[in-house]
């Protein structure tokens, strides 16, 4: 997997939410023979026993459950320590949801159908607005709670964790919120990660605009997951095949931020070249 990966023209890699733990000694082995270094893990990594796909929201942070949420603390905490262990940087975190009836996939749909902007379309948006703000305060508590407790455990093995924005209109932190929880945790190994895929489907249905919400946050930024989105959400597109203007993001990147191709398992390794390429043609080689 690792020299795939590198002979695709990386020397890093992130590992992925769906990691088996069986293959982690050959990426310990990759890793200390100097074939790949990795620059970030993300939530849950390896993935728990019994777990056999791609699972990033199995355990909630912000879960009123206790066994779920002792569940989310002890896989986190392991992640934490495999991040240690091979060397990386950063753990990409979902922080969990608000427990409501869901709405993006039937904005998305109604936004493919062209009728964006409707009264129907707007009435959905006013009562996903209204339930949000009636329900978030509980579970981001819970969340509040257990980054705490995470950050202490990550600082002490200097590793960073980057809060991802996320595409579900019920997933927390909500857009205007981001800014108030980093104000919270203000510390250095504590930050925000920015999913470019993620971020233009809440602009393609009309709750941010991509840049002003990255701009936002960007003196928290430590890092980005790079993907285009053709309209409405089909996300994991190479840049450039999509709605994405990554030039308008240009200002806010840094050499120092972990910038993290996640494309599609669908796309060829002749999909995959043109759309690093383009990137990189307009934020350079950084």
């Amino acid at each position: 997997m690792l020299r795939e990966i590198h002979s695709l023209g990386f020397d890093h890699a992130e590992l992925s939410h769906g990691i088996r733990v069986s293959l982690l000694p050959g990426i310990i082995e990759a890793v200390e023979a100097g074939e790949m270094k990795i620059s970030s893990l993300h939530n849950f990594c390896p993935l728990p026993m019994g777990v056999n796909h791609a699972a990033p929201n199995l355990y909630k942070f912000s879960s009123t459950n206790p066994r779920e949420r002792e569940n989310a603390w002890r896989h986190t905490l392991k992640t934490i320590e495999t991040a240690a262990l091979v060397q990386a940087q950063v753990v990409v975190l979902h922080l969990g949801k608000i427990e409501m009836k869901e709405y993006t996939d039937k904005l998305l749909a109604l936004a493919q159908d062209g009728q964006k902007g409707t009264p129907k379309y707007e009435k959905l948006c006013a009562e996903l607005t209204e339930k949000r703000e009636e329900k978030k305060i509980e579970p981001m508590d819970l969340v509040e709670e257990m980054l705490g407790r995470l950050a202490a455990e990550a600082e002490s093995r200097g590793i960073k964790l980057g809060i991802e924005n996320r595409a579900a209109l019920e997933e927390i932190p909500l857009e205007d919120d981001f800014a108030f929880l980093l104000r919270k945790f203000d510390r250095p190994g504590v930050g925000y990660w920015h999913d470019t895929g993620h971020a233009q489907i809440k602009e393609n249905l009309g709750f941010i605009s991509h840049a002003l919400h990255l701009e936002s946050l960007a003196g928290r930024l430590i890092g980005f997951h790079l993907h285009d989105v053709e309209f409405p959400g089909r996300d994991h597109c190479p840049p450039g095949r999509g709605t994405i203007d990554f030039a308008a993001l240009k200002p806010w990147v840094k050499r120092e931020h972990i910038k993290v191709f996640e494309l599609s398992p669908r796309l060829t390794e002749e999909e995959v070249r043109p759309g690093v390429a383009h990137l990189k043609q307009l934020w350079g080689e950084e």
